[in-house]
């Protein structure tokens, strides 16, 4: 019973994100929002609830499952994919380059900030 609640509970807040993206019209999608309204929720409640736990779980063992319709939308696009491989080459080794750059800058931001607290 708690997985059901824990879903109800991930549902909720997909449901609370995608009508505050309708109803303000903004470029982000709904379940975005709703996980980004769920992050804020445990951060402010410090715990995970039980139910939500009970029904994260197995989702997340389960998660290799949840790329075979990606894997499926690519094979479809293969054809458009092979015609149009240069950006989407350049695009990926660039975000690439961009998602290491901006970590090493946060890792580096946040051992300074660790060693003056004295921490490290």
């Amino acid at each position: 019973m708690k997985f059901l609640e824990g879903m109800a509970f991930l549902l909720a807040f997909q449901l609370v994100g995608e009508v505050v993206s309708r109803l303000f019209h903004l470029p982000v999608p709904g379940p975005v929002l709703g996980m980004i309204l769920l992050f804020v929720f445990l951060l402010l409640f410090r715990k995970v609830p039980v139910a939500l736990s009970s029904a994260v779980e197995p989702l997340l063992n389960n998660l290799s499952l949840l790329f075979v319709p990606a894997g499926a939308g690519v094979i479809l696009h293969l054809k458009r994919i092979g015609s149009e491989w240069f950006p989407l080459v350049t695009s990926l080794f660039l975000s690439t380059l961009f998602g290491m750059a901006v970590t090493a800058l946060l890792m580096h931001w946040v051992l300074k900030w660790q060693h003056r607290r004295g921490r490290v």
